[in-house]
């Protein structure tokens, strides 16, 4: 609340060049700086999340704003999960392996875990973009962000 008001500070000081705001990398956060202005993001959230076992998951996969679209796929319910991260998703990552694999990957602490999880919350950070600047264009960002923060 707080970075939300004082974006609502700086923002109208500022000219019409390209915003950066560094260090936001949740969704929700991501809405509400984009419709104060902010143009671009860079975060380090989706490299961290994902060496701590959490994937991002799309809002049809069941991602919502109190699990903040994600699940851990630490947890032992993934075991024997033959399905992807995120069945909407079209990464490397979800094309080719199961969370199952990538359970497994993470419980021995294989490396490779940590490249197939940062691969796909990187890909779908940036599909999230591409859903939010189509919506600008398009005149559609309120509805947008409104399906994503909803409360179920």
């Amino acid at each position: 609340k707080d970075m939300h008001q004082i974006l609502d500070w700086v923002i109208p000081q500022l000219d019409n060049r390209p915003r950066h705001l560094l260090g936001i990398g949740g969704i929700d956060d991501i809405f509400e700086c984009v419709e104060r202005g902010i143009d671009t993001f860079d975060c380090v959230a989706p490299t961290r999340i994902a060496r701590r076992g959490h994937v991002f998951i799309s809002l049809e996969s069941g991602g919502t704003i109190q699990n903040k679209w994600r699940i851990n796929l630490r947890s032992s319910k993934y075991k024997n999960d033959s399905s992807p991260i995120d069945s909407n998703c079209s990464c490397p990552t979800c094309k080719n392996h199961s969370k199952a694999y990538l359970h497994h990957l993470l419980k021995i602490n294989e490396l490779t875990y940590f490249r197939l999880a940062t691969i796909h919350n990187l890909h779908f950070m940036l599909d999230l973009m591409k859903k939010i600047r189509s919506a600008i264009n398009e005149d559609k960002f309120e509805d947008l962000k409104e399906k994503w923060l909803k409360e179920p």
